[in-house]
Formats: C-alpha cells, sequence, structure tokens
C-alpha cells in the first residue's frame, strides 16, 4: 500500500530589510577638555549657592556639594558649615543639634564640635575629662551670605579669594531687588550649563514657551564669541527672522500676533524689544547679551533686568538650578517688582520657560556627540573651563597646595 504525503508548503523567505547605516557622532568623549572631563561633581575653588539664607537656623541642614556631604547652621547670626559625617562612627552630624553656644552635637554619643575650628570640644558621654578631646578636629568650610543665600567654598584647603570677586561685577556695589528660585535637578551640571550658554536651542525649544508668546524670535543668528576679563560673550552680529530651506520651503519667527522684530541686531536681549535700556544695565557695556564665566554662572541681559543662573554641582547626576533676576532699581520703584515677579515672572520665566531647560538637561546624553556651527558657544565655554582650571591647577602647585586634580588619577 503506497501512502500519499501531501507535500508541506515551502515558506517563502521575504527579502531581509537590512538596517540603513547612519553618518554617528564622531566626538566619543572630551578628552580635549581633560580637566572639563574630569569635572563631573564641579570644579573645586569656587563659592557655590546652596540655598536661601532664610533656611538656615540653629539646626543642621544638609547639603550635598561637589559630592561632599556637609551642613550649614545658624549661631548668633552666622553661618558656619561642617563635614556631615562624625568621625566617631561615621552617623551624619546633621542629624545632631546645638547643646552649647557655638557648637554642635553628634546625636549618637554626643560629641560636641566648635564651629568656628571644628574642635572636638566635649564627648558629653565620657565625662568633662575626656582623653579624647584635643586629638580630633573636624573638617570645616568657609560660608558667606550674599543675594539672600548661604554661600559655601570648596577648595583644597587654601585661603578662598574673597565672594564678591566672584559675584557678577554689577551685582556688587549697585542697588537692585531681586528674585530667586533654587531648584533641585537631575542631570550633570555641565549639561545645564551648556544648555544656558547654548546658541541654538531658545530659538527653537522654547518658542513654545509662554514666556516669549508675543515675541519674534529669530530663525537663525550669525554670532562670534569674545572674551572680556573672566567672562566669555555671545555677540549677535546678524539676525534672520525668516528662511528658505532648500527643498522644505519657508521657516518663519514671525505672526501676525506677535510684536514686529527690530530693524537692527542688538545685543540687549535676543528677541525684540523697544523698551529703553536701564542705566545700571546700560553703564556696564556688555558687548553681548549672553555671557558665562567659571565655576558655571550664566548672565542673559535684558534692558530692564539681568537674569542669572547658576549651575551648582551637588554630584555627578544632579544640580541645583539657582535662577536670580535683578532689577536695578532701589527704594519705592522696587514695589512693582514684586508685583510682577510673583504674578507672572517666577511662573512665566522660572516655571514653565526653565522647565524646558530642565527637560533637556535631564535627556540629554553626551558624548558621544557631533556638533554643528551655532556649537562654538559650547567649544570655547569648555576651553574657558580648561584654562581656567590650569591656571588654578599652577598657582596652588607654586604655593605649595597639592590640589585634587581629577586628570592625575
Amino acid at each position: 500500500m503506497t501512502e500519499t504525503v501531501n507535500p508541506q508548503p515551502v515558506p517563502v523567505r521575504k527579502p531581509v530589510r537590512k538596517h540603513r547605516a547612519g553618518r554617528l557622532p564622531g566626538r566619543q568623549d572630551w578628552s580635549s577638555w581633560p580637566h572639563y572631563q574630569a569635572a563631573a561633581a564641579g570644579f573645586r575653588g569656587y563659592w557655590y549657592p546652596v540655598c536661601f539664607s532664610s533656611q538656615v537656623g540653629e539646626k543642621p541642614r544638609a547639603v550635598t556639594l561637589l559630592g561632599e556631604r556637609l551642613f550649614v547652621i545658624r549661631d548668633q547670626g552666622k553661618v558656619f558649615g561642617m563635614k556631615d559625617r562624625c568621625p566617631h562612627r561615621g552617623v551624619p552630624l546633621s542629624y545632631g543639634s546645638k547643646q552649647f553656644p557655638g557648637t554642635v552635637s553628634c546625636v549618637y554619643h554626643g560629641w560636641t564640635f566648635d564651629l568656628a575650628t571644628g574642635d572636638l570640644k566635649a564627648a558629653i558621654t565620657d565625662g568633662p575629662q575626656s582623653p579624647i578631646c584635643g586629638k580630633v578636629t573636624q573638617p570645616t568650610y568657609d560660608v558667606e551670605e550674599r543675594l539672600g543665600m548661604v554661600w559655601v567654598y570648596v577648595g583644597d584647603g587654601e585661603k578662598p579669594h574673597p565672594i564678591d570677586g566672584q559675584l557678577p561685577e554689577e551685582l556688587v556695589g549697585n542697588p537692585a531687588v531681586v528674585g530667586a528660585r533654587i531648584q533641585a535637578r537631575t542631570g550633570n551640571w555641565r549639561f545645564a550649563c551648556e544648555n544656558g550658554y547654548d546658541e541654538g536651542h531658545a530659538k527653537y525649544l522654547h518658542r513654545t514657551a509662554l514666556w516669549r508668546l508675543f515675541k519674534p524670535m529669530p530663525v537663525w543668528n550669525k554670532t562670534k564669541i569674545i572674551k572680556r576679563g573672566r567672562w566669555i560673550y555671545r555677540v549677535q552680529q546678524e539676525q534672520f527672522w525668516e528662511a528658505d530651506f532648500p527643498g522644505l520651503g519657508r521657516w518663519s519667527g514671525l505672526a501676525w500676533y506677535k510684536a514686529r522684530p527690530p530693524e537692527g541686531t542688538a545685543n540687549i536681549g535676543n528677541t525684540a524689544s523697544h523698551r529703553k535700556v536701564n542705566p545700571t544695565i546700560a553703564d556696564q557695556g556688555f558687548p553681548g547679551f549672553a555671557s558665562v564665566s567659571m565655576p558655571g554662572v550664566l548672565r542673559i541681559v535684558y534692558p530692564t533686568f539681568i537674569h542669572y543662573e547658576f549651575y551648582v554641582p551637588v554630584d555627578a547626576g544632579n544640580h541645583l538650578y539657582v535662577g536670580v533676576l535683578a532689577d536695578f532699581k532701589k527704594g519705592l520703584r522696587t514695589l512693582p517688582f514684586y508685583a510682577k515677579y510673583l504674578g507672572a515672572v517666577r511662573w512665566l520665566f522660572h516655571g514653565q520657560f526653565s522647565g524646558q531647560d530642565k527637560w533637556m538637561v535631564e535627556v540629554t546624553d553626551a558624548p558621544p556627540e557631533k556638533l554643528y556651527r551655532p556649537d562654538d558657544s559650547l567649544l570655547q565655554w569648555r576651553k574657558l573651563a580648561e584654562d581656567t582650571t590650569e591656571e588654578r591647577l599652577e598657582r596652588l602647585r607654586a604655593q605649595g597646595v597639592e590640589p585634587a586634580d581629577a586628570t592625575a588619577d
């Protein structure tokens, strides 16, 4: 008996679609700027704002700065800083309290440290004559208060430079009223600083921000970077409000409901404005409306106010965004500022507008990266950071101080 087997159909192979090869970024790291690449947790040798002055009282407030855990505390009106780890068993001193004037006591065994010197003054649970006293000194930090905020210096044991020499010059000696916001954010501080000084993103990303709703936005600029003192400036040479892209069509930063763009190219503000420039701002002679300085301070100049952003490294994956808006007025002329800031600017500018930057910093993943022409601003910032850091290291070594140079690891 013959059994016929029905042949199985031969499967038809579909052609395999090969993945189309792309032209991926060529810069795989930041080794061209070794100090900058190593500064994931920030640059040492600078003052950093860590919180509002009103947030520091007689109870320790824990802070992480440049990867270092410390705390700040107020005693008789002055704020002190100290390493947040008891040398006895490693318990955070910020859990402790002030049992005696001018000191802080560890919550665990009552080890008590002088706030000014860090010296161990008492070990409460070992009695008044404890032999451990005089043998332990807790690391301390230099602390100052400016602009309604507490600033901490993180160095390598050297005497800190005066804080007023690091603040934007126009904020020292000129009366001003300020509105500020401090927000803990995810993302490396370098991404935040590069975003702030970035040439291209504001024209596109922020075109949807309510702060810019009625303002025309350039499509693109011709820009140069110049250095003046410790700052580098983005100088707008030409602004283009509309552009035809070959094979695609026209892109415009104009609309019927927006203000008309200026006829010339200005460097006070990056959008149209016909407002009179504040005399204090005009006196500074800023060559460009956007500038940046070490250790990550952005300055954006508008006709009637200046906005500053301080990017404070917490650790490699987190930073503090400190936004400060300064209006250079005094006396009764400051009253309208508070109403405007609290009623609109705080949630429009320091809120939704800045929130777009926050989003981008959170999702940035670089290097690798492929930069384009407007990114000259980023390259010049990295060069500034690299050169300034090299100068500092050479200066410290000449003084006999061996800095914690991460590139030597």
